[in-house]
């Protein structure tokens, strides 16, 4: 048996105060956590391009994190990560999640994060049209940020979860543009939604025109062994979006199908926290969310190259 390290056992209670100091904070400020973790976040640890166009509509524009010069693994292979967050397919902007971008692009990786039409203004299919944009953007201008085109991976918190999952398992949307999810390494869903029939969420059903949701709607109903590889993360008790139901089927489809899947349950986070301990300020909180994903695009050599930051 092997016990933690002070080193490691001093890091895990420094989260802990971080993580109650930004919740007060927070309360203290009337300000929401995400704007208190964004204000911690460096701001030298990456460059940054913000309010790129990938498509016409307002709402078609994305920021992108790129590493520093330095950072490892040389240019050319670097990963790029298309990130869509949550919200319920209701709420939510790019801007609010700094935090995700800086802590994949300060380890390496080039990551895009865009916007997309939100309900009730717009209703699916619009939203995952929307994702597939962004992603065929990034395919297309992968070399030019100084990623590897074969290494581009999407990735999404929650509804933002499914927005990745459509995309990388259903080949409509990335079809309709001329391209392919063979094109993509894998894909990353954070407490995504996979198989959420019928609909009892007032949010969502307004998102799905429910009770007129096509069952083709639903990403469990595309995995295939054509599916890229993927990695599954969820809090074991999510109260908000059921892992079993959603993580487990989605696991236990692609590896019936043959697909290479990882599958991660934290039992100390939530749905919120899961996504939040991203953030430099609190990320060994609970897992730690980040190691895992960065193996996962085979960044996991820059922590061990460099050491924690």
């Amino acid at each position: 048996m092997s016990f933690p390290t002070f080193a490691s056992l001093r890091r895990r209670r420094g989260a802990i105060t971080t993580a109650i100091a930004v919740t007060t904070a927070a309360v203290l400020s009337a300000c929401s956590p995400i704007k208190v973790l964004n204000g911690l976040v460096p701001e030298d640890t990456y460059q940054f391009q913000g309010g790129i166009a990938y498509g016409a509509a307002p709402r078609q524009q994305l920021d992108v994190y790129q590493p520093l010069p330095a950072t490892q693994p040389a240019r050319g292979a670097r990963p790029l990560v298309v990130f869509f967050f949550g919200g319920t397919w209701t709420s939510g902007d790019r801007a609010s999640y700094k935090f995700v971008g800086e802590a994949l692009a300060a380890r390496g990786a080039v990551v895009v994060i865009p916007d997309y039409g939100l309900s009730p203004a717009f209703t699916y299919p619009v939203f995952v049209r929307d994702s597939a944009l962004a992603v065929q953007w990034a395919l297309d201008n992968a070399a030019q940020l100084g990623a590897d085109p074969r290494q581009v991976y999407v990735m999404g918190h929650s509804s933002g979860g499914y927005n990745a999952a459509m995309v990388a398992l259903d080949e409509r949307w990335l079809g309709e543009l001329g391209a392919s999810p063979k094109q993509l390494a894998g894909w990353i869903g954070l407490a995504g939604p996979y198989d959420f029939l019928p609909i009892g969420d007032p949010q969502a059903q307004a998102a799905f025109n429910w009770p007129d949701t096509p069952r083709d709607s639903q990403p469990l109903a595309h995995a295939s062994a054509a599916s890229p590889r993927a990695l599954l993360m969820a809090a074991s008790k999510d109260n908000l979006v059921y892992p079993d139901r959603n993580t487990g089927q989605m696991a236990a489809a692609l590896r019936a199908a043959g697909v290479p899947v990882q599958v991660r349950l934290f039992d100390n986070l939530s749905h919120v926290t899961l996504i939040g301990a991203f953030a430099k300020p609190i990320q060994w909180l609970g897992g730690p969310v980040l190691p895992p994903v960065l193996d996962f695009l085979g960044l996991a050599s820059v922590l061990s190259h460099k050491g924690p930051r």
